[in-house]
Protein backbone atom coordinates (compact mmCIF):
# COMPACT_ATOMS: atom_id res chain seq x y z
CA UNK A 1 0.00 0.00 0.00
CA UNK A 2 1.51 3.63 -0.36
CA UNK A 3 2.12 6.31 1.89
CA UNK A 4 -1.24 8.14 2.41
CA UNK A 5 0.24 10.01 5.67
CA UNK A 6 -2.17 12.93 6.66
CA UNK A 7 -0.26 15.94 8.23
CA UNK A 8 -3.68 16.99 10.45
CA UNK A 9 -1.23 19.75 12.48
CA UNK A 10 1.91 21.04 11.03
CA UNK A 11 4.54 23.90 12.42
CA UNK A 12 7.84 25.06 10.13
CA UNK A 13 10.65 26.65 12.29
CA UNK A 14 14.20 27.54 12.00
CA UNK A 15 15.25 24.00 11.20
CA UNK A 16 12.64 22.24 12.58
CA UNK A 17 9.36 20.86 11.38
CA UNK A 18 6.68 19.68 14.01
CA UNK A 19 3.82 17.11 12.83
CA UNK A 20 0.82 15.04 13.93
CA UNK A 21 0.47 12.75 11.44
CA UNK A 22 -2.19 9.85 10.83
CA UNK A 23 -1.44 6.51 8.79
CA UNK A 24 -4.55 3.72 7.76
CA UNK A 25 -5.15 0.61 9.10
CA UNK A 26 -2.87 -2.33 7.60
CA UNK A 27 -0.75 0.54 5.61
CA UNK A 28 2.55 -0.53 4.52
CA UNK A 29 5.27 2.00 3.83
CA UNK A 30 8.18 -0.11 2.22
CA UNK A 31 12.07 0.37 3.13
CA UNK A 32 12.68 4.42 3.38
CA UNK A 33 15.21 7.19 4.75
CA UNK A 34 14.47 10.37 5.53
CA UNK A 35 16.70 13.60 4.55
CA UNK A 36 16.84 14.53 8.35
CA UNK A 37 17.19 13.24 11.49
CA UNK A 38 13.34 12.73 13.62
CA UNK A 39 12.03 11.64 16.79
CA UNK A 40 8.62 10.08 16.92
CA UNK A 41 6.03 9.04 19.36
CA UNK A 42 2.87 7.35 18.57
CA UNK A 43 0.13 9.12 20.10
CA UNK A 44 -2.90 6.24 19.39
CA UNK A 45 -2.60 3.27 17.67
CA UNK A 46 0.70 0.27 16.81
CA UNK A 47 3.06 0.06 14.16
CA UNK A 48 6.05 -2.36 13.62
CA UNK A 49 9.41 -0.80 12.39
CA UNK A 50 11.95 -2.85 10.19
CA UNK A 51 15.14 -1.25 10.94
CA UNK A 52 18.15 -2.78 10.14
CA UNK A 53 18.46 -6.26 11.68
CA UNK A 54 15.95 -4.81 14.39
CA UNK A 55 12.26 -4.99 15.01
CA UNK A 56 10.63 -3.00 16.93
CA UNK A 57 6.93 -2.05 18.54
CA UNK A 58 5.75 1.85 18.25
CA UNK A 59 3.04 2.18 20.15
CA UNK A 60 1.95 5.32 22.52
CA UNK A 61 4.40 6.59 24.67
CA UNK A 62 6.75 4.62 23.01
CA UNK A 63 9.75 7.56 21.31
CA UNK A 64 12.41 6.84 18.80
CA UNK A 65 14.78 8.74 17.60
CA UNK A 66 16.13 7.88 13.67
CA UNK A 67 19.30 9.46 12.34
CA UNK A 68 19.31 11.26 9.01
CA UNK A 69 19.41 8.88 5.61
CA UNK A 70 18.68 5.52 7.93
CA UNK A 71 16.94 3.40 5.98
CA UNK A 72 13.84 1.65 7.48
CA UNK A 73 10.16 0.50 6.88
CA UNK A 74 6.51 0.51 8.88
CA UNK A 75 3.73 -2.04 9.15
CA UNK A 76 0.34 -0.56 10.54
CA UNK A 77 -1.69 -2.85 12.56
CA UNK A 78 -5.61 -2.79 12.52
CA UNK A 79 -5.85 0.46 14.64
CA UNK A 80 -3.87 2.54 12.29
CA UNK A 81 -1.64 5.13 14.11
CA UNK A 82 -1.34 8.70 14.52
CA UNK A 83 1.95 10.28 15.71
CA UNK A 84 3.64 13.30 16.65
CA UNK A 85 7.40 13.58 14.98
CA UNK A 86 9.83 16.59 15.04
CA UNK A 87 12.04 16.97 12.21
CA UNK A 88 15.94 18.27 12.69
CA UNK A 89 17.30 19.87 9.64
CA UNK A 90 21.17 19.88 9.54
CA UNK A 91 22.53 23.21 11.02
CA UNK A 92 19.75 23.22 13.62
CA UNK A 93 22.11 23.38 16.97
CA UNK A 94 25.10 25.53 14.60
CA UNK A 95 26.67 27.49 17.51
CA UNK A 96 26.28 25.43 20.46
CA UNK A 97 29.18 22.55 19.82
CA UNK A 98 26.82 20.81 16.81
CA UNK A 99 30.54 19.04 15.49
CA UNK A 100 30.65 17.50 19.63
CA UNK A 101 27.37 15.65 19.04
CA UNK A 102 26.82 12.23 18.81
CA UNK A 103 23.92 11.46 16.37
CA UNK A 104 24.20 8.70 13.93
CA UNK A 105 22.86 6.08 16.39
CA UNK A 106 18.85 5.21 16.57
CA UNK A 107 17.03 5.12 20.01
CA UNK A 108 13.97 3.69 21.29
CA UNK A 109 12.81 4.28 24.69
CA UNK A 110 9.96 4.12 26.31
CA UNK A 111 10.99 6.12 29.79
CA UNK A 112 13.60 7.92 31.14
CA UNK A 113 14.43 12.20 30.64
CA UNK A 114 14.37 12.02 26.80
CA UNK A 115 10.97 10.60 26.65
CA UNK A 116 9.60 13.44 29.36
CA UNK A 117 11.49 16.22 27.11
CA UNK A 118 9.82 14.95 24.35
CA UNK A 119 5.90 15.32 25.93
CA UNK A 120 7.05 18.51 26.78
CA UNK A 121 7.93 19.54 23.22
CA UNK A 122 4.12 18.22 22.39
CA UNK A 123 2.50 19.73 25.25
CA UNK A 124 4.67 23.04 23.58
CA UNK A 125 2.98 22.33 20.70
CA UNK A 126 -0.53 21.63 21.21
CA UNK A 127 -0.89 24.93 23.56
CA UNK A 128 1.24 27.01 20.46
CA UNK A 129 1.44 30.08 22.86
CA UNK A 130 4.03 33.17 21.95
CA UNK A 131 6.27 31.72 23.85
CA UNK A 132 5.84 27.88 22.24
CA UNK A 133 8.56 27.83 19.52
CA UNK A 134 11.50 29.07 21.68
CA UNK A 135 10.35 26.23 24.28
CA UNK A 136 10.18 23.67 21.64
CA UNK A 137 13.98 24.92 19.92
CA UNK A 138 15.37 24.32 23.51
CA UNK A 139 13.38 20.92 24.43
CA UNK A 140 14.92 19.68 21.32
CA UNK A 141 18.50 20.96 21.82
CA UNK A 142 18.45 19.35 25.14
CA UNK A 143 16.88 16.09 23.44
CA UNK A 144 19.63 15.95 21.05
CA UNK A 145 22.17 16.37 23.72
CA UNK A 146 20.68 13.32 25.63
CA UNK A 147 20.76 11.00 22.84
CA UNK A 148 24.47 12.09 22.17
CA UNK A 149 25.11 11.58 25.65
CA UNK A 150 23.40 8.04 26.08
CA UNK A 151 25.94 6.53 22.93
CA UNK A 152 28.65 8.67 24.28
CA UNK A 153 28.24 7.16 27.85
CA UNK A 154 27.34 3.63 26.74
CA UNK A 155 30.58 3.92 24.74
CA UNK A 156 32.85 4.41 28.04
CA UNK A 157 30.81 3.46 31.00
CA UNK A 158 29.86 0.15 32.87
CA UNK A 159 26.61 0.19 34.88
CA UNK A 160 27.68 -1.98 38.07
CA UNK A 161 25.12 -5.28 38.10
CA UNK A 162 23.86 -3.48 41.47
CA UNK A 163 22.96 -0.26 40.26
CA UNK A 164 20.82 -2.13 37.61
CA UNK A 165 19.09 -4.07 40.03
CA UNK A 166 18.40 -0.38 41.69
CA UNK A 167 16.67 0.40 38.32
CA UNK A 168 14.57 -2.58 37.81
CA UNK A 169 13.39 -2.35 41.48
CA UNK A 170 12.72 1.52 40.57
CA UNK A 171 10.78 0.35 37.54
CA UNK A 172 8.99 -2.45 39.41
CA UNK A 173 7.55 -0.55 42.32
CA UNK A 174 8.05 3.37 41.51
CA UNK A 175 4.32 3.68 42.43
CA UNK A 176 5.51 2.49 46.25
CA UNK A 177 6.23 4.87 48.89
CA UNK A 178 9.93 3.21 48.89
CA UNK A 179 13.00 4.79 51.04
CA UNK A 180 16.31 5.47 50.18
CA UNK A 181 17.06 2.43 52.63
CA UNK A 182 14.55 0.24 51.19
CA UNK A 183 16.57 0.30 47.53
CA UNK A 184 19.99 -0.04 49.29
CA UNK A 185 19.36 -3.14 51.71
CA UNK A 186 17.75 -4.96 48.25
CA UNK A 187 21.08 -4.04 46.27
CA UNK A 188 23.42 -4.39 49.43
CA UNK A 189 25.50 -0.93 49.00
CA UNK A 190 25.67 1.96 51.47
CA UNK A 191 22.55 4.59 50.70
CA UNK A 192 25.44 7.52 50.19
CA UNK A 193 27.10 5.43 48.11
CA UNK A 194 24.12 4.28 45.94
CA UNK A 195 22.93 8.19 45.84
CA UNK A 196 26.08 9.01 44.67
CA UNK A 197 26.48 6.77 42.31
CA UNK A 198 22.72 6.93 40.61
CA UNK A 199 23.10 10.31 40.23
CA UNK A 200 26.55 9.94 38.13
CA UNK A 201 25.06 7.37 35.69
CA UNK A 202 21.59 8.86 35.60
CA UNK A 203 21.94 12.74 36.11
CA UNK A 204 19.50 12.76 38.42
CA UNK A 205 18.80 11.99 42.24
CA UNK A 206 16.52 8.74 42.95
CA UNK A 207 13.64 10.44 44.22
CA UNK A 208 13.79 12.97 40.53
CA UNK A 209 14.24 9.46 38.62
CA UNK A 210 10.99 7.98 40.32
CA UNK A 211 8.99 11.05 39.66
CA UNK A 212 9.80 10.56 36.24
CA UNK A 213 8.57 6.90 35.92
CA UNK A 214 5.21 8.16 37.82
CA UNK A 215 4.75 11.01 35.23
CA UNK A 216 5.94 8.45 32.13
CA UNK A 217 3.30 6.15 33.55
CA UNK A 218 0.67 8.64 34.35
CA UNK A 219 1.19 9.90 30.70
CA UNK A 220 0.78 6.29 29.22
CA UNK A 221 -2.62 5.44 31.39
CA UNK A 222 -4.14 9.53 30.21
CA UNK A 223 -3.38 8.46 26.32
CA UNK A 224 -4.21 5.02 26.55
CA UNK A 225 -7.01 4.35 29.38
CA UNK A 226 -10.62 5.92 30.24
CA UNK A 227 -9.22 6.04 34.13
CA UNK A 228 -10.63 8.82 35.81
CA UNK A 229 -7.48 11.41 36.24
CA UNK A 230 -7.81 10.46 40.59
CA UNK A 231 -7.65 6.72 39.56
CA UNK A 232 -4.58 7.34 37.50
CA UNK A 233 -3.26 9.61 40.13
CA UNK A 234 -3.47 6.75 42.63
CA UNK A 235 -2.13 4.15 40.89
CA UNK A 236 0.80 6.65 40.18
CA UNK A 237 1.91 6.69 43.08
CA UNK A 238 0.62 10.43 44.37
CA UNK A 239 -1.08 11.28 47.57
CA UNK A 240 -3.48 13.49 46.30
CA UNK A 241 -5.00 14.96 42.46
CA UNK A 242 -3.34 18.45 43.77
CA UNK A 243 -0.22 16.76 44.00
CA UNK A 244 -0.47 14.80 41.26
CA UNK A 245 -1.25 17.93 38.90
CA UNK A 246 1.53 20.21 40.01
CA UNK A 247 4.43 17.18 39.47
CA UNK A 248 2.40 16.64 36.12
CA UNK A 249 2.63 20.70 35.18
CA UNK A 250 6.14 20.82 36.20
CA UNK A 251 7.38 18.05 33.83
CA UNK A 252 5.07 18.40 31.00
CA UNK A 253 3.92 22.01 30.89
CA UNK A 254 0.36 21.41 30.74
CA UNK A 255 -2.14 19.92 33.81
CA UNK A 256 -3.07 16.46 33.39
CA UNK A 257 -6.82 17.38 32.40
CA UNK A 258 -5.26 19.87 29.52
CA UNK A 259 -2.77 16.75 28.26
CA UNK A 260 -6.59 14.47 28.17
CA UNK A 261 -8.05 17.03 26.50
CA UNK A 262 -5.22 18.23 23.96
CA UNK A 263 -4.43 14.20 23.16
CA UNK A 264 -8.51 13.87 22.86
CA UNK A 265 -8.47 16.63 20.18
CA UNK A 266 -5.67 15.02 17.97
Amino acid sequence: MELHDTATSKLRMRGLECAVLSFAPQQRVANHSHENAMFCMALRGVCTEFYGNKVRKYEPSVLSFLPANQTHSLAFHDTGMRSFSIEIAPGFAKGVHEDSLNLDTSVHCQEGLLTLLYKRAYSEFVQMDDAALLAIEGLVLEMLAEVSRRKTEGAVKKIPRWLGQAEELLHERFSESLRLSDISDAVGVHPVHLSRVFRKHYHCTIGEYMRRLRIEYASRQILTSRATLLEIASNAGFSDQSHFSRIFRRHMGVTPTEFRAACTRR
